[in-house]
């Protein structure tokens, strides 16, 4: 075997980090006080097991909160019934039998099952390994695999939601009660908010078993020392490191609005919230600024532009966040914390920094929400984060390596992990990610939607123009040369349609390169709107467009998604791929009504595809519309 590849394998850097904390170990001889101000995610100093009290439990990053006190098991539900334990147990427990060779084997060789089967009014798509003989509908859990402490509450708030909303949390809930990875590309607008408090629920569901397992194994330990008996085995209950939650999202806003939707299941005054004002200081607007999409008149702007851009826009953050019995603290150490809210961005800013990902080396659930905006943002940070995740630590953080679960030292726990992906839409990244990725051998499933035509003005020229591409790294190439040695010389010979022309490009690399094209022809007219100008820049080149002084206005989809402007003196569009958001389609071929007396006779709009914008056109032209243009794709 290679040198190199045998420094490299999980075993021997298992081996290297229990030696590390071995030596780091005989020097801690007491508790220091921490700095005034700790990085971001500095380790923190604990006792040895063999300093602690007889009288107190075996020191865990669970055992006290920050006032000393132990952080108790609920006396209420202190037991775990089999409802509620058993899909927990079976999935994250020490002795899972998920990891086995043959299953990891079965899903790192993407051998899988799949059946598109109905869960409730959901159409979904099954995946599961080839070798697993439990029908897909047995894999679904009953809501009762939520605490009652948690599904009490949830069902009386969730009684005064309508009937398909009901329905629809019920029916993910079922899904993610399972460990099933979730891929859910349809999401609405109006069911945005029931979704993302159901994600909360599992969630906190997931951390508080987690945390009630712990304790209890604390307590075994304790009982055992105070008796001078042999401590139990089966105490393997924990990653290398606390966090177990990871939220990805584009914005702070976001972040506020999933906080509200966690702190929905853990009310006052049971629960406290700490560091609350300091969070919607943070996280919210300043008190004296005007959100203008939020106080704007209804229909000033579209309705998804708002949703998204309304709050707090900065991409740049990351929170972590303790909870315990009766408070949720915000703010908390990486290293302390059981939940992760964060950007991709602030991920890995925060990752770099340190030059440490330890802190996700445990993660057990991951939440991606809002990936269409994640996408406009830059996809290659969602996957700097995904490639750091649930790797071996490079150091112990003083972690019991007795009380952590087997998979977990093996290397395994991304074969475990449950991750749940949100978006309106779908596109070739996402479905790459959740083909190709994910690796959860409990199952994943990916919700379908039927794509309505998109309706326009019947009397408007429409052109969808395939050309031919037989491998996905040709795409840009043969793209950009049908458009400079086809389209492009067609609509300059026309009077008509080398005039009041708007390219839209839905790729910033494809923007850049046509920009660069249309710099070198020095017989043509054109000004750009991209996501980079100034309001200035932007302010001249809708005039000088819209008064005829340019011939072609060069725009990019990211300009459009962050800017949202409504362009006028349009009469051709020409789009150089499908827009990958659906709307604005429909919004580009509204805009040249804007002028009086424009018939729909008077627009001409071509859109160049080829299979690879399956999705895309999809959206357009409709699921059924969508079968007839790839038909004749090569």
């Amino acid at each position: 075997m290679d040198l190199d590849e045998d420094v490299n394998t999980p075993t021997t850097r298992l081996l290297t980090l229990l030696n590390v904390s071995a030596l780091k170990s005989r020097k801690r001889t007491r508790n220091e006080d921490p700095p005034a101000h700790e990085k971001l995610n500095k380790r923190k100093t604990v006792r040895l097991a063999e300093d602690i009290n007889l009288d107190s439990a075996p020191l865990t990053s669970y055992d006290k909160t920050d006032n000393g006190v132990e952080d108790a098991i609920e006396t209420s539900d202190n037991v775990d019934s089999q409802d509620t334990a058993a899909p927990y147990e079976q999935h994250y427990g020490p002795n899972t039998d998920l990891v086995s060779d043959a299953s990891r084997s079965s899903v790192d060789q993407r051998r899988w099952t799949s059946s598109r089967e109905k869960v409730g009014q959901l159409s979904t798509v099954f995946s599961l390994r080839d070798e697993d003989t439990t029908p897909p509908r047995k894999k679904i859990a009953k809501k009762t695999a939520i605490l009652e402490r948690l599904r009490s509450s949830f069902e009386a708030r969730q009684s005064k939601l309508p009937l398909g909303q009901r329905q629809l949390q019920d029916d993910l809930l079922s899904i993610l009660s399972a460990h099933l990875d979730l891929y859910h590309p349809a999401l609405s607008l109006d069911d945005h908010g029931s979704i993302r408090e159901v994600i909360a629920l599992h969630a906190l569901d997931h951390i508080t078993k987690k945390r009630r397992r712990v304790l209890k194994n604390n307590e075994r330990l304790a009982h055992t020392k105070a008796a001078s008996a042999s401590p139990p085995e089966d105490v393997q209950d924990q990653g290398f490191t606390r966090p177990s939650v990871l939220i990805l999202l584009p914005f702070r806003s976001s972040a506020l609005a999933w906080l509200n939707a966690l702190t929905t299941h853990t009310p006052s005054p049971a629960y406290q919230i700490e560091n609350h004002s300091r969070f919607l200081s943070e996280y919210g607007l300043p008190p004296d600024a005007v959100d203008k999409l939020a106080v704007a008149e209804p229909g000033t702007y579209p309705r998804d532009h708002v949703e998204t851009f309304k709050g707090n826009v900065d991409d740049n953050f990351r929170v972590g966040i303790k909870l315990t019995r009766k408070s949720v603290k915000l703010f908390a150490d990486f290293y302390g914390c059981d939940l992760v809210i964060a950007s991709p961005l602030g991920l890995r800013m925060s990752i770099e920094k340190e030059k440490s990902a330890d802190f996700l080396s445990s993660i057990e659930i991951l939440v991606i929400d809002q990936i269409n905006a994640l996408a406009m943002q830059n996809w290659e940070h969602v996957q700097y984060v995904l490639s750091n995740m649930n790797n071996l630590p490079k150091d112990s953080h003083d972690a019991d390596f007795s009380r952590i679960k087997p998979w977990f030292l093996d290397g395994h726990s991304s074969y475990l992990r449950q991750s749940i992906l949100l978006s309106p839409f779908e596109m070739p990244e996402t479905r790459a990610l959740f083909n190709n990725t994910l690796k959860n051998t409990a199952g994943k499933v990916r919700v379908e939607k039927t794509w309505p035509a998109i309706q326009v003005p019947e009397s408007i020229d429409q052109t969808f123009t395939p050309f031919d591409c037989a491998s996905p790294k040709d795409e840009p190439d043969k793209r950009f040369a049908y458009f400079t040695t086809q389209l492009l010389p067609r609509v300059l010979k026309s009077a008509v349609q080398s005039a009041n022309t708007v390219i839209f490009i839905p790729s910033s690399f494809d923007f850049i390169r046509v920009h660069n094209y249309f710099r070198k022809q020095s017989s043509v007219s054109f000004v750009v709107l991209s996501e980079y100008s100034t309001n200035q820049e932007i302010s001249r080149a809708r005039q000088a467009f819209f008064s005829g002084q340019k011939a072609f206005l060069l725009i990019s989809e990211r300009f459009h998604f962050y800017r949202r402007y409504k362009i006028r003196g349009i009469r051709n569009l020409i789009f150089y791929g499908p827009p990958e958001h659906p709307q604005f389609f429909s919004e580009f071929l509204s805009f040249p009504f804007l002028d009086d007396g424009v018939e729909a006779s008077d627009v001409v709009s071509r859109v160049i595809y080829s299979k690879y914008d399956k999705f895309r056109v999809e959206r357009i032209v409709g699921t059924r519309g969508v079968k007839g243009l790839l038909e004749g794709c090569s």
